[in-house]
């Protein structure tokens, strides 16, 4: 596996179909679903590792979000990643970057009332990877369904020469969405937030925010929103840490 940390060092090979799995590493099964679809498509597989700063509003879920390059680094090698993109921030946004990524449409609402400024981050740093990298696929999850409906958006709206795939919620046995920041939660905690799960199974809202309610959840919201079809969705805090989920209801949600 080739190591890029530059964006001058990512001389990709181009024979073939180059697939794209960006990620903020802290990997875990999810991911790792990611790269088997990306695998099974690519002929050259590109992982990205950044932690963006842009799309954290709060310095100190920035400063926690979890970091081990040397384990990550691991394991996209053993899922066969040929090459890893991982940049520094002064790398993806040198002294003097000014131009910035302002989405409007599927990032209105939901994310963007509780984290302000989030996708303009998302938006910003994906089109500089579609750019930089160049492929012709690249893979998200479903569980980010809002930021999904985004990157589609922003394909759509600017042309970028890239097919946007999709890999379904990946889940714990306990029917909890698997998240790099699960790790946070105490073992009271980690019971607590399987009322997330729950509630979306309900697939109604006034019906989720009583399975909430009575796990002792305030969420932040509770909707169903259109993101690539009518999709039911939560976020939450389960002591400090903010959780989100959702559930499709029907309609396109490929």
């Amino acid at each position: 596996m080739i190591v890029a940390r530059t964006i001058g060092e990512l001389d990709l090979p181009r024979h073939g179909v180059v697939g794209l799995v960006p990620t903020m590493g802290a990997l875990h099964d999810g991911h790792l679903a990611l790269l088997a679809a990306g695998r099974a498509e690519s002929d050259v597989l590109v992982a990205s590792l950044f932690v963006n700063p842009a799309q954290f509003g709060d310095t100190a879920d920035l400063a926690a979000y979890p970091r081990d390059f040397e384990r990550d680094a691991e394991t996209f090698e053993e899922h066969g990643v040929d090459v890893l993109f991982a940049p520094s921030g002064e790398e993806m946004y040198p002294p003097g970057f000014a131009t910035w990524v302002e989405p409007e449409g599927a990032a209105v609402g939901l994310e963007s009332d509780h984290r302000p400024g989030h996708f303009r981050g998302v938006a910003t740093v994906c089109l500089k990877l579609f750019n930089i990298v160049r492929p012709e696929l690249a893979w998200f999850g479903r569980k980010d369904a809002q930021q999904l409906a985004v990157l589609r958006q922003l394909v759509r709206d600017l042309n970028v020469p890239v097919e946007i795939r999709v890999v379904d919620t990946v889940r714990d046995a306990d029917g909890l969405a698997l998240s790099s920041r699960n790790g946070r939660l105490s073992d009271r905690e980690r019971t607590q937030a399987l009322a997330i799960p729950q509630a979306l199974a309900t697939r109604d809202a006034d019906a989720a925010r009583a399975v909430l309610a009575a796990a002792g959840i305030e969420p932040e919201y509770v909707a169903v929103a259109d993101l690539d079809g009518p999709t039911l969705a939560v976020a939450a805090r389960v002591g400090t840490t903010r959780l989100i989920d959702n559930i499709p209801l029907g309609g396109d949600a490929r």
